[in-house]
């Protein structure tokens, strides 16, 4: 997967709370055996049944940092609700809570999920509101997210992330890339093996 070191974009204001993952992308959606091809699923009922759903104004088209209220991510583990939101163009996603498993699905794929205090969400959501066109500048080395008030003020705000969690995202290494750390060693143990036993053989 790709490092992730810092992002800047423009963000869409979820003033949702709750949100789960089928409605995240819906069941149907997971029949694919790809891991891309899922931004037609994102948020799918709500962008057909709700002209002014948040994502369908044009004000927002392009927005790669989604900041949505509490409980973001709950329901089922379905890591195609990570794979859609990546696939719409979402780097980062700001909640003052997450699902756990949703969070460590996204931190595995290199979605970056960053956790502040409701208040300032919050302030976030009526800064982006106020002005779509706001940069928010989400720094994982510093640990913090940057944004504009107008008038040559901004406001930083210190976000919290564990640090393996972090070291993995900045040297954008999800499960297979951690395994492939350590190839030599893989080698080394399967030239010791013998000759009957099978063997870890490279794709052809």
């Amino acid at each position: 997967m790709d490092a992730f070191t810092t992002h800047t974009g423009t963000a869409a204001p979820l003033r949702r709370s709750n949100v789960d993952t089928d409605q995240i992308i819906p069941a149907v959606y997971l029949k694919r055996i790809t891991r891309t091809g899922f931004a037609d699923g994102l948020f799918e009922a709500w962008r057909t049944n709700e002209p002014d759903f948040v994502l369908n104004r044009p004000e927002y088209t392009g927005a790669s940092v989604l900041v949505a209220g509490p409980d973001f991510g709950t329901g089922s583990s379905r890591e195609h609700a990570v794979w859609a939101l990546m696939d719409g163009g979402f780097r980062v996603v700001i909640s003052s809570r997450f699902a756990d498993i949703f969070r460590n699905n996204s931190t595995k794929a290199g979605l970056l999920t960053v956790l502040l205090p409701q208040s300032d969400v919050e302030a976030l959501w009526a800064a982006v509101e106020a002005d779509p066109t706001t940069a928010v500048t989400v720094d994982l080395q510093a640990k913090q997210v940057t944004y504009s008030l107008g008038g040559g003020q901004s406001v930083t705000v210190p976000f919290d992330i564990d640090d393996y969690t972090r070291w993995r995202l900045l040297e954008g290494l999800d499960d297979v890339g951690l395994t492939e750390r350590h190839l030599t060693d893989v080698d080394e143990f399967e030239a010791g093996r013998p000759a009957w036993l099978p063997k870890a053989l490279p794709v052809g």
